[in-house]
Protein backbone atom coordinates (compact mmCIF):
# COMPACT_ATOMS: atom_id res chain seq x y z
CA UNK A 1 0.00 0.00 0.00
CA UNK A 2 2.63 2.24 0.78
CA UNK A 3 4.62 1.56 -2.11
CA UNK A 4 1.71 2.71 -4.14
CA UNK A 5 1.44 6.20 -2.86
CA UNK A 6 4.43 7.43 -4.38
CA UNK A 7 2.78 5.97 -7.72
CA UNK A 8 0.11 8.09 -7.47
CA UNK A 9 1.59 10.95 -6.40
CA UNK A 10 3.66 10.97 -9.59
CA UNK A 11 1.17 10.02 -11.81
CA UNK A 12 -1.09 13.02 -10.53
CA UNK A 13 1.64 15.31 -10.93
CA UNK A 14 2.73 13.99 -14.49
CA UNK A 15 -1.21 14.30 -15.30
CA UNK A 16 -1.12 17.92 -13.93
CA UNK A 17 2.06 18.92 -15.25
CA UNK A 18 0.46 17.87 -19.03
CA UNK A 19 -2.59 18.90 -17.74
CA UNK A 20 -2.23 22.75 -16.51
CA UNK A 21 1.60 23.54 -17.13
CA UNK A 22 2.10 22.97 -20.50
CA UNK A 23 -1.07 23.68 -21.91
CA UNK A 24 -0.63 26.78 -19.85
CA UNK A 25 1.35 28.65 -22.49
CA UNK A 26 -0.32 30.23 -24.80
CA UNK A 27 0.41 33.38 -27.66
CA UNK A 28 -1.32 35.86 -28.88
CA UNK A 29 -1.27 36.67 -33.07
CA UNK A 30 -1.04 40.05 -34.61
CA UNK A 31 -4.25 40.92 -35.05
CA UNK A 32 -5.59 39.94 -31.78
CA UNK A 33 -5.25 41.88 -27.84
CA UNK A 34 -5.86 39.73 -24.83
CA UNK A 35 -7.32 40.29 -21.32
CA UNK A 36 -6.28 37.66 -18.49
CA UNK A 37 -8.95 36.87 -15.69
CA UNK A 38 -8.08 35.52 -12.01
CA UNK A 39 -11.11 33.55 -10.43
CA UNK A 40 -13.19 35.32 -13.14
CA UNK A 41 -11.58 38.86 -12.23
CA UNK A 42 -10.21 41.10 -14.81
CA UNK A 43 -6.64 42.19 -14.23
CA UNK A 44 -6.69 45.92 -13.60
CA UNK A 45 -4.36 49.10 -14.21
CA UNK A 46 -4.35 50.28 -10.71
CA UNK A 47 -7.52 52.26 -9.62
CA UNK A 48 -8.16 53.96 -13.46
CA UNK A 49 -11.30 53.98 -15.61
CA UNK A 50 -12.42 54.57 -18.70
CA UNK A 51 -13.58 58.35 -17.64
CA UNK A 52 -9.66 59.13 -17.38
CA UNK A 53 -9.18 58.40 -21.03
CA UNK A 54 -10.12 60.30 -23.94
CA UNK A 55 -12.22 58.40 -25.36
CA UNK A 56 -15.02 59.68 -22.31
CA UNK A 57 -14.53 63.08 -23.88
CA UNK A 58 -17.54 62.23 -26.13
CA UNK A 59 -19.84 61.34 -23.53
CA UNK A 60 -22.34 63.75 -22.30
CA UNK A 61 -22.38 64.10 -18.27
CA UNK A 62 -25.23 61.72 -17.38
CA UNK A 63 -23.75 59.17 -19.81
CA UNK A 64 -20.30 59.12 -17.73
CA UNK A 65 -22.08 58.10 -14.63
CA UNK A 66 -23.39 55.46 -16.40
CA UNK A 67 -20.72 54.04 -18.68
CA UNK A 68 -17.85 53.88 -16.31
CA UNK A 69 -15.13 51.02 -17.08
CA UNK A 70 -12.28 49.91 -15.33
CA UNK A 71 -9.03 50.10 -17.41
CA UNK A 72 -7.98 46.19 -17.77
CA UNK A 73 -4.25 44.98 -18.50
CA UNK A 74 -4.35 44.27 -22.30
CA UNK A 75 -1.70 41.72 -23.85
CA UNK A 76 -0.09 42.51 -26.86
CA UNK A 77 1.06 40.40 -29.48
CA UNK A 78 3.64 37.89 -29.09
CA UNK A 79 4.65 35.38 -26.41
CA UNK A 80 4.81 32.56 -25.60
CA UNK A 81 2.76 34.08 -22.36
CA UNK A 82 1.84 31.44 -19.54
CA UNK A 83 -1.01 31.20 -17.63
CA UNK A 84 -2.01 29.54 -14.45
CA UNK A 85 -4.96 27.41 -13.67
CA UNK A 86 -7.16 29.86 -12.15
CA UNK A 87 -6.35 31.94 -14.98
CA UNK A 88 -8.26 31.97 -18.35
CA UNK A 89 -7.21 34.37 -21.47
CA UNK A 90 -10.13 36.72 -23.56
CA UNK A 91 -8.73 36.87 -27.24
CA UNK A 92 -10.11 40.04 -29.46
CA UNK A 93 -9.63 40.46 -33.02
CA UNK A 94 -8.84 44.02 -33.57
CA UNK A 95 -9.23 44.13 -37.44
CA UNK A 96 -11.61 46.43 -39.12
CA UNK A 97 -14.68 44.27 -40.39
CA UNK A 98 -17.44 45.87 -42.44
CA UNK A 99 -20.91 44.91 -42.06
CA UNK A 100 -24.34 46.17 -43.80
CA UNK A 101 -26.08 48.71 -41.73
CA UNK A 102 -29.67 46.68 -42.49
CA UNK A 103 -28.43 43.52 -40.99
CA UNK A 104 -30.00 42.27 -37.97
CA UNK A 105 -28.04 40.36 -35.71
CA UNK A 106 -30.74 38.91 -33.19
CA UNK A 107 -33.51 38.83 -36.37
CA UNK A 108 -32.08 37.98 -39.48
CA UNK A 109 -35.31 38.37 -41.13
CA UNK A 110 -35.42 41.86 -40.77
CA UNK A 111 -35.02 45.07 -42.41
CA UNK A 112 -35.96 43.14 -45.87
CA UNK A 113 -33.76 40.33 -44.88
CA UNK A 114 -30.71 42.59 -43.92
CA UNK A 115 -30.17 44.09 -47.24
CA UNK A 116 -32.62 47.52 -46.77
CA UNK A 117 -33.24 49.72 -43.68
CA UNK A 118 -36.27 51.37 -43.50
CA UNK A 119 -36.93 55.33 -42.58
CA UNK A 120 -39.35 58.13 -43.08
CA UNK A 121 -38.32 61.61 -43.83
CA UNK A 122 -39.72 64.99 -42.85
CA UNK A 123 -42.20 64.92 -45.24
CA UNK A 124 -43.43 61.88 -44.15
CA UNK A 125 -42.26 59.52 -46.85
CA UNK A 126 -41.41 56.27 -46.71
CA UNK A 127 -37.40 55.29 -48.10
CA UNK A 128 -34.75 52.76 -48.04
CA UNK A 129 -31.40 53.11 -46.85
CA UNK A 130 -28.89 50.79 -48.26
CA UNK A 131 -25.05 51.42 -47.37
CA UNK A 132 -22.14 49.79 -44.60
CA UNK A 133 -20.35 50.57 -41.71
CA UNK A 134 -16.80 49.56 -40.66
CA UNK A 135 -16.05 48.66 -37.18
CA UNK A 136 -12.94 47.03 -34.54
CA UNK A 137 -13.06 46.69 -31.09
CA UNK A 138 -11.50 49.32 -29.06
CA UNK A 139 -8.17 48.44 -27.31
CA UNK A 140 -8.66 51.25 -24.62
CA UNK A 141 -11.87 49.90 -23.72
CA UNK A 142 -11.89 45.86 -23.63
CA UNK A 143 -13.57 45.66 -20.63
CA UNK A 144 -16.89 46.95 -21.96
CA UNK A 145 -16.56 45.06 -24.80
CA UNK A 146 -15.70 41.99 -22.83
CA UNK A 147 -17.98 42.20 -20.08
CA UNK A 148 -19.92 45.29 -19.99
CA UNK A 149 -21.93 43.93 -22.98
CA UNK A 150 -23.01 40.49 -23.83
CA UNK A 151 -22.97 41.53 -27.62
CA UNK A 152 -21.37 44.35 -28.27
CA UNK A 153 -21.85 45.13 -31.93
CA UNK A 154 -25.75 44.64 -31.75
CA UNK A 155 -25.90 47.64 -28.93
CA UNK A 156 -23.95 49.50 -30.98
CA UNK A 157 -25.95 48.90 -34.47
CA UNK A 158 -28.90 50.02 -32.73
CA UNK A 159 -27.53 53.25 -30.97
CA UNK A 160 -26.17 53.74 -35.16
CA UNK A 161 -29.52 53.32 -36.29
CA UNK A 162 -31.46 54.89 -33.93
CA UNK A 163 -29.16 58.02 -34.64
CA UNK A 164 -29.79 57.56 -38.41
CA UNK A 165 -33.35 57.63 -38.42
CA UNK A 166 -33.90 60.64 -35.94
CA UNK A 167 -31.49 62.80 -38.24
CA UNK A 168 -33.17 61.51 -41.61
CA UNK A 169 -36.33 62.66 -40.01
CA UNK A 170 -35.49 65.86 -38.83
CA UNK A 171 -33.16 66.53 -42.22
CA UNK A 172 -33.26 69.79 -43.68
CA UNK A 173 -30.89 71.01 -46.89
CA UNK A 174 -28.23 73.37 -45.82
CA UNK A 175 -28.57 74.92 -48.94
CA UNK A 176 -29.15 78.83 -48.53
CA UNK A 177 -31.73 80.59 -50.59
CA UNK A 178 -32.02 83.89 -51.92
CA UNK A 179 -34.78 86.00 -50.64
CA UNK A 180 -35.64 86.70 -54.17
CA UNK A 181 -35.97 82.99 -54.66
CA UNK A 182 -38.08 82.75 -51.06
CA UNK A 183 -41.35 82.08 -53.50
CA UNK A 184 -40.01 79.62 -55.81
CA UNK A 185 -37.97 77.87 -53.68
CA UNK A 186 -40.81 77.34 -51.19
CA UNK A 187 -43.16 76.07 -54.35
CA UNK A 188 -39.77 73.72 -55.67
CA UNK A 189 -38.39 72.45 -51.80
CA UNK A 190 -41.38 71.44 -50.32
CA UNK A 191 -42.15 67.38 -50.41
CA UNK A 192 -38.83 66.40 -52.01
CA UNK A 193 -36.51 66.38 -48.65
CA UNK A 194 -35.40 63.12 -50.41
CA UNK A 195 -33.69 64.96 -53.13
CA UNK A 196 -31.79 66.99 -50.51
CA UNK A 197 -30.72 63.62 -48.72
CA UNK A 198 -29.04 62.43 -51.82
CA UNK A 199 -27.46 65.26 -52.43
CA UNK A 200 -25.98 65.88 -49.14
CA UNK A 201 -24.87 61.74 -48.73
CA UNK A 202 -21.86 62.76 -47.46
CA UNK A 203 -22.66 65.22 -44.76
CA UNK A 204 -24.47 62.82 -43.17
CA UNK A 205 -22.33 60.02 -42.66
CA UNK A 206 -19.96 62.89 -41.50
CA UNK A 207 -22.73 63.49 -38.96
CA UNK A 208 -23.33 59.56 -38.27
CA UNK A 209 -19.19 59.80 -36.97
CA UNK A 210 -19.42 62.22 -35.14
CA UNK A 211 -22.58 60.99 -33.30
CA UNK A 212 -21.51 57.37 -32.97
CA UNK A 213 -18.12 58.59 -31.55
CA UNK A 214 -18.56 57.64 -28.26
CA UNK A 215 -19.75 54.03 -28.89
CA UNK A 216 -15.65 53.48 -27.71
CA UNK A 217 -16.14 54.49 -24.65
CA UNK A 218 -19.89 52.93 -24.28
CA UNK A 219 -19.72 49.28 -25.60
CA UNK A 220 -15.95 49.25 -26.60
CA UNK A 221 -16.63 49.14 -30.08
CA UNK A 222 -15.10 52.21 -32.44
CA UNK A 223 -16.88 53.22 -35.82
CA UNK A 224 -14.14 53.55 -38.54
CA UNK A 225 -16.97 54.80 -40.71
CA UNK A 226 -20.12 55.30 -42.36
CA UNK A 227 -20.92 54.92 -45.50
CA UNK A 228 -24.54 55.01 -46.82
CA UNK A 229 -24.83 54.87 -49.96
CA UNK A 230 -28.01 54.47 -51.36
CA UNK A 231 -31.53 56.37 -50.68
CA UNK A 232 -34.32 54.82 -52.58
CA UNK A 233 -38.28 56.25 -51.92
CA UNK A 234 -40.96 53.56 -52.70
CA UNK A 235 -42.12 52.84 -56.33
CA UNK A 236 -45.15 54.38 -57.00
CA UNK A 237 -43.47 57.88 -56.07
CA UNK A 238 -40.35 57.58 -57.99
CA UNK A 239 -41.97 58.70 -61.40
CA UNK A 240 -43.68 61.45 -59.09
CA UNK A 241 -40.34 62.02 -57.97
CA UNK A 242 -38.62 62.15 -61.02
CA UNK A 243 -41.15 65.00 -62.79
CA UNK A 244 -40.58 66.96 -59.60
CA UNK A 245 -36.59 66.80 -60.12
CA UNK A 246 -37.36 67.90 -64.36
CA UNK A 247 -39.52 70.79 -62.73
CA UNK A 248 -36.64 71.89 -60.30
CA UNK A 249 -34.21 71.75 -63.21
CA UNK A 250 -35.99 73.99 -65.79
CA UNK A 251 -36.76 76.28 -62.73
CA UNK A 252 -33.65 76.76 -62.00
CA UNK A 253 -32.04 76.57 -65.49
CA UNK A 254 -34.53 79.45 -66.42
CA UNK A 255 -34.06 81.25 -63.04
CA UNK A 256 -29.49 81.08 -63.84
CA UNK A 257 -30.60 82.52 -66.78
CA UNK A 258 -32.47 85.01 -66.07
CA UNK A 259 -29.80 86.42 -63.59
CA UNK A 260 -27.25 86.06 -66.32
CA UNK A 261 -29.49 88.41 -68.57
CA UNK A 262 -29.53 90.57 -65.91
CA UNK A 263 -26.48 90.88 -64.41
CA UNK A 264 -25.20 91.38 -68.16
CA UNK A 265 -27.31 94.42 -68.60
CA UNK A 266 -26.67 96.01 -65.11
CA UNK A 267 -22.77 96.03 -66.34
CA UNK A 268 -23.58 97.37 -69.69
CA UNK A 269 -25.61 100.69 -67.82
CA UNK A 270 -23.05 100.74 -65.99
CA UNK A 271 -20.22 100.68 -68.33
CA UNK A 272 -22.37 103.06 -70.44
CA UNK A 273 -22.83 105.65 -67.52
CA UNK A 274 -18.94 105.89 -66.65
CA UNK A 275 -18.54 106.69 -70.46
CA UNK A 276 -21.43 109.44 -70.45
CA UNK A 277 -19.19 110.96 -66.80
CA UNK A 278 -16.36 110.83 -68.73
CA UNK A 279 -17.41 112.53 -71.84
CA UNK A 280 -19.15 115.41 -69.87
CA UNK A 281 -16.26 115.70 -67.68
CA UNK A 282 -14.34 116.04 -70.96
CA UNK A 283 -16.29 119.08 -71.91
CA UNK A 284 -16.33 120.54 -68.83
CA UNK A 285 -12.89 120.76 -68.52
CA UNK A 286 -11.42 123.16 -71.31
CA UNK A 287 -14.45 125.76 -69.63
CA UNK A 288 -12.73 125.30 -66.68
CA UNK A 289 -9.31 125.63 -67.82
CA UNK A 290 -10.49 128.72 -69.61
CA UNK A 291 -12.28 130.49 -66.53
CA UNK A 292 -8.84 130.09 -64.76
CA UNK A 293 -6.98 131.78 -67.12
CA UNK A 294 -9.10 134.38 -68.31
CA UNK A 295 -9.26 135.12 -64.12
CA UNK A 296 -4.91 135.22 -63.90
CA UNK A 297 -5.68 137.80 -66.84
CA UNK A 298 -8.05 139.90 -65.48
CA UNK A 299 -5.92 140.08 -62.15
CA UNK A 300 -3.07 141.26 -64.39
CA UNK A 301 -4.45 144.67 -64.62
CA UNK A 302 -8.12 145.83 -66.23
CA UNK A 303 -6.37 146.24 -69.60
CA UNK A 304 -4.82 142.89 -70.02
CA UNK A 305 -8.09 141.24 -70.42
CA UNK A 306 -9.27 143.91 -72.92
CA UNK A 307 -6.48 143.52 -75.09
CA UNK A 308 -6.44 139.37 -74.49
CA UNK A 309 -10.21 139.54 -76.30
CA UNK A 310 -8.77 142.21 -79.06
CA UNK A 311 -6.68 139.10 -79.90
CA UNK A 312 -8.97 136.48 -79.73
CA UNK A 313 -11.13 138.50 -81.75
CA UNK A 314 -8.68 139.17 -84.46
CA UNK A 315 -7.70 135.42 -84.67
CA UNK A 316 -11.31 135.30 -85.64
CA UNK A 317 -11.86 137.07 -88.08
CA UNK A 318 -8.77 135.63 -89.78
CA UNK A 319 -10.52 132.32 -89.95
CA UNK A 320 -14.14 133.71 -90.57
CA UNK A 321 -15.33 134.25 -93.99
CA UNK A 322 -18.29 136.64 -93.71
CA UNK A 323 -18.34 139.09 -90.53
CA UNK A 324 -21.20 140.38 -89.66
CA UNK A 325 -20.96 143.47 -87.90
CA UNK A 326 -23.68 145.42 -85.42
CA UNK A 327 -23.94 149.17 -86.53
CA UNK A 328 -25.28 151.64 -83.93
CA UNK A 329 -28.18 154.10 -85.65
Amino acid sequence: MTSLCPGILLGFLGWFFLRYVLTGFYTVDQNERAVKTSFGRAQRLGKGTTLDDPIADYLNEKDKERYSYPLVKVIQPGGPYFRWPWEKVHKVRIATETMNLARDLETPSANHNGTILDAVTKDHLNIGLTGQIRYRPSERNLYAYLFGVKTPIVHVMGYFISILRQRIASFESPVQVNEDDEEVATGLFTGISINDLRKNLNEINNYMEQECASAAARYGVELDASLITGIDPPPEVESALAAINTAHNEVSSEISLARAQADQTIVQSKRAVEIETLKAQAEVEPLNSLAEQLHVIKNNGPDVLDAYLRNVRLELYKKAKNVILEVEK
